[in-house]
């Protein structure tokens, strides 16, 4: 353990402030500036964006050095570790485990685990509960470590040295009350089966003795005179009828066994499942097997007098040990208990101390000494913004450690590795960003696909759950969730499915939101639907009651009789539920906004990786990659929702008695149509007996139609070739410009070393030493070893791409078609069940028949809703739509290639060590 008196003077650490850039013999780029924790933040330039606008990027980070005084190294990582804002770098990646600095305290923190462990199973096994600290304690000075290391050791014996001596007058006390109930036994053996004994231990003339003969043998005498031997012992009844049947056959038939079973309880409080035997037999040999094999069986065996005065004298000595022995387990157990108790009441306590001692003696395990060996170093990660506070909180641990040298920040200026990605987040964005992460983590600096997931997420799976009842009782879960969570926060931990729901349970809440909306706009409340603002529909037709099955209600949207001519205020308009052309309305219209939606949510992904390549500066990449990309999907696909939505205004139902209407529904084209001859190039083909309604319009929407659909697809299909050469043919043209200005430059670069630099070199200087203006590292080739890629193999790689991206916008937008499918199948599952069950008693006209009916139907019909359309269809919209968003929307910008960003935190170290603890209590027997 670091020793808490002798701290360095200051000249002793003079050397270490001037060379702050040695580590282990080997120099680091360190920036001219040293910052104590009382200065600036160590980087001037702070991210553009404002506090709010890092939710849609990654957090800036800043790779530092510290260097701290080892009297003050424990008190400053103790802060960090309650800040929990840094994440530490391994300095000495070579050195194992067992050889660092701090191995020794790390080893005696783990053995304290193991002796509150000890504690802690014991307390468990008598049902004593562990009290929780009301707070939070901080970490303990080093000193106390000793002082907690010698109180548990005292605990942990006494309480070790009770349980064994408990264990023990419990095994003793078992003992005694099977001897008890052997010699209660004993008696009725030895006098009910004198005459078996004679007649299974002699041949036919034994048998035929004389009966004066047979009362000497039930005579204690008898038994002496026969010289009969008599083994006496419990064994469990499981193994009774085998051990009777090895002793037939060992002996040949020349034993006799009785057995009765215990009835009496054993020392822990259950019947015991034993049974007492008695053996007789003759001879010494007979004796001998007789003993190996109740060692064989583990039977129990104890003395049995043959005399009956000597065995109740036994018998009085044997109740005589039981009382005392009952007097002496209560004190024992309350002695037991007191400790235990005294352990329970601090566990907790001692377990957070602990391990936030170990937790810094492992994150200084990762610290490598300077060349003085009189303070530590270390290299880390931490977000810009947050500096400041890390300054603050070091300064804390310096002035509570009495160190008189502040803690030393440096920048790292060059750095050869990506940078950890943090993503600020609460209760309510984690559960978003934990399904982005799912799929990777976000490269450093990307755009964030969380904060855009809040919104489309919910909403792409409200469009397959769109039902207001449905959505009620998934937005009910989720209040319910919300509204205990502090409570049921130990319970997520305990249980791995619910802690699943539970991370997610602002998900959940915005779910039933989405699809209580979305079910208004459906007009669908469990297959029903609400006429809040009076239907738009007027049919007149005559039927006869009770309805039938193969009765139709068709409703035509041309016919002024039924339909007028105003559209419902929100929604479908309740009609159509009768009607029986509603699945053909329906599919025809959850089926369009499906592509518009997803096609929509297509571009968007594509035009956020326009924002990814102004953060990298890959300008070239807007022109050879982002542009022809767009214009690709947007002429060929996007299109689609323009015919759509030029169908929607344009086109109009009429009346069928006047088909002089060139936009009539009659003239309107077939869009499936339209798009496979715009593919192929072909004019369409005008029905003959609409050429003189229409005027045309059966074909063409408008005017030029068929020649600009020609262009968007020959333009569109040139985007490929310049998305498949583009970047290749560029990258290799940058290489040839780079080689021709290889000699100037180097040039430069050996009159800037040899000659005081001007003004403008220093710059260049590093520009051509990272790559990159402002010293940043070049990027790393793919290729293997780090060199450049060839020729062909760039062109393997554009071509993958490219091939992807064509192929991807076609299955894509398709891939989108699920939100139709998936509600038309929500839709007709919750009708069905409601035809098939809840129609039962409502069509029963007897209502002493249908009211007890209904309560049990509708028992049966709730279960179905909540088990089947809610949890089984709720999980099947989950997935699709995450599948929508890591496929079809990430693809189009996301990489995922990041390292996430741990940092040194105590409340995540103490949540997995009670996880471990768990499992390791479980798995001790």
């Amino acid at each position: 353990m670091m020793s808490d008196a002798g701290s360095s003077s200051d000249h002793e650490l003079q050397p270490l402030i001037k060379g702050s850039s040695a580590r282990n013999g080997s120099a680091q780029t360190i920036n001219n500036r040293s910052y104590s924790s009382s200065g600036q933040s160590c980087f001037s330039n702070m991210c553009s964006f404002g506090g709010n606008a890092v939710l849609f990027r990654s957090e800036p980070m800043s790779r530092c050095q510290l260097i701290l005084q080892s009297e003050a190294a424990y008190n400053c990582i103790a802060e960090l570790g309650e800040l929990g804002l840094v994440q530490f770098v391994d300095l000495n990646p070579e050195v194992s485990s067992f050889q660092r600095k701090f191995v020794s305290e790390v080893k005696r923190c783990e053995e304290m685990e193991r002796k509150m462990r000890y504690i802690q199973k014991e307390a468990m096994r008598d049902e004593l509960p562990i009290h929780e600290p009301d707070e939070n304690p901080p970490a303990p000075a080093p000193r106390e470590m000793t002082e907690l290391e010698t109180s548990l050791s005292h605990l942990e014996k006494d309480l070790s040295d009770v349980t064994t001596n408990y264990v023990a007058l419990k095994k003793n006390q078992q003992d005694l009350l099977e001897m008890k109930n052997l010699l209660s036994k004993a008696d009725a053996f030895l006098s009910e089966s004198s005459l078996q004994i004679a007649d299974s231990a002699g041949d036919e003339e034994t048998r035929n003795t004389d009966d004066a003969q047979l009362i000497d043998v039930r005579t204690d005498e008898g038994f002496s005179s026969m010289k009969f031997n008599i083994t006496a012992g419990v064994i469990e009844r499981s193994k009774m009828n085998s051990f009777e049947r090895i002793l037939w056959r060992v002996s040949k038939g020349n034993v006799f066994v009785r057995f009765s079973d215990i009835e009496d309880e054993s020392a822990h409080g259950a019947l015991l499942d034993k049974s007492v035997f008695m053996i007789f037999y003759q001879g010494e040999a007979l004796k001998a097997r007789v003993k190996k094999i109740c060692e064989g069986y583990h039977a129990v065996v104890y003395p049995c007098p043959e005399k009956a005065s000597e065995r109740r004298e036994m018998k009085y000595g044997v109740n005589t040990r039981l009382e005392d022995m009952k007097t002496v387990l209560n004190e024992t157990e309350i002695h037991r208990r007191r400790l235990l108790e005294t352990g329970a009441r601090n566990l907790r306590l001692w377990f957070t101390k602990i391990r936030k001692i170990k937790a810094i003696y492992h994150c200084l395990n990762l610290f490598s000494f300077d060349v003085t060996q009189k303070a530590l170093v270390a290299e880390c990660w931490m977000p810009e913004h947050d500096i400041q506070v890390i300054q603050e909180a070091l300064q804390r641990g310096a002035d509570a450690s009495g160190s008189t040298i502040p803690p030393i920040l440096n920048s790292v200026a060059y750095v050869d590795e990506m940078p950890p990605t943090f993503n600020r987040l609460n209760k309510y964005t984690s559960g978003f960003q934990s399904l982005v992460d799912a799929y990777g983590v976000n490269s450093y600096r990307e755009v964030n696909p969380a904060v855009y997931t809040i919104a489309t997420f919910p909403f792409l799976f409200a469009v397959m759950f769109g039902d207001v009842g449905h959505g009620l009782i998934v937005l009910l879960a989720g209040i319910w969730m919300v509204m205990q969570e502090n409570k049921l926060e130990k319970t997520a931990e305990k249980s791995e499915i619910f802690g699943i729901f539970f991370g997610g349970r602002y998900i959940i809440l915005l779910m039933g939101l989405f699809s209580i909306y979305t079910g208004f706009i459906y007009n669908d409340i469990f297959s029903k639907s609400m006429n809040i603002f009076g239907s738009h529909w007027n049919y007149n037709e005559t039927f006869q009651f009770p309805l039938k099955m193969e009765d139709s209600l068709m409703l035509d949207p041309g016919n002024r009789g039924q339909y007028q001519f105003t559209p419902y205020v929100f929604g479908v308009d309740p009609a159509w539920q009768s009607a029986t052309n509603k699945i053909t309305f329906l599919n025809g219209y959850k089926m369009k906004i499906s592509l518009i939606f997803g096609l929509i949510h297509m571009v968007f992904g594509i035009t956020l990786s326009l924002w990814n390549k102004v953060i990298k500066r890959s300008y070239a990449d807007i022109f050879l990659e982002f542009i022809p990309q767009l214009y690709f999907i947007v002429a060929i696909f996007c299109y689609l929702i323009f015919m759509i939505m030029f169908k929607w205004v344009s086109y109009y139902a009429d009346n069928a008695t006047q088909d002089t209407n060139v936009w009539s529904e009659h003239c309107a084209p077939n869009l499936l149509i339209t798009f496979i001859n715009m593919m192929l190039f072909k004019a369409a083909d005008p029905d003959p007996k609409l050429v003189a309604i229409c005027q045309g319009k059966e074909t063409y929407m408008y005017g030029g139609q068929y020649y600009i659909q020609v262009f968007l697809v020959i333009s569109g299909v040139l985007m490929v070739p310049i998305m498949l050469f583009g970047k290749p043919i560029h990258t290799i043209m940058g290489r040839r410009a780079r080689r021709r200005n290889y000699e100037p430059m180097a040039d430069n670069l050996l009159d800037a070393e040899e000659g005081p630099a001007r003004d403008g070199d220093t710059d260049a200087s590093v520009e051509i030493r990272n790559g990159q203006p402002g010293g940043r590292s070049a990027p790393v080739s793919s290729g293997h070893g780090g060199g450049e890629d060839s020729f062909s193999e760039i062109m393997i790689y554009q071509g993958i791409h490219t091939i992807e991206y064509v192929l991807g916008s076609v299955s894509h937008t398709a891939s989108y078609l699920r939100l139709w499918a998936l509600s038309l199948a929500h839709s007709q599952l919750s009708e069905v069940l409601w035809s098939m069950v809840m129609n039962i008693p409502l069509s029963t006209s007897n209502p002493f028949v249908a009211v007890p009916m209904l309560y049990v139907i509708f028992s049966f019909w709730a279960v179905c809703s909540v088990g089947i359309l809610v949890v089984m269809e709720g999980l099947s919209a989950f997935l699709h739509t995450l599948r929508l968003h890591w496929v079809e929307f990430q693809s189009k910008f996301y990489k995922g290639e990041g390292v996430l960003f741990v940092p040194f935190h105590f409340t995540g170290y103490l949540k997995e060590a009670e996880a471990a603890d768990l499992e390791v209590i479980k798995g001790t027997p």
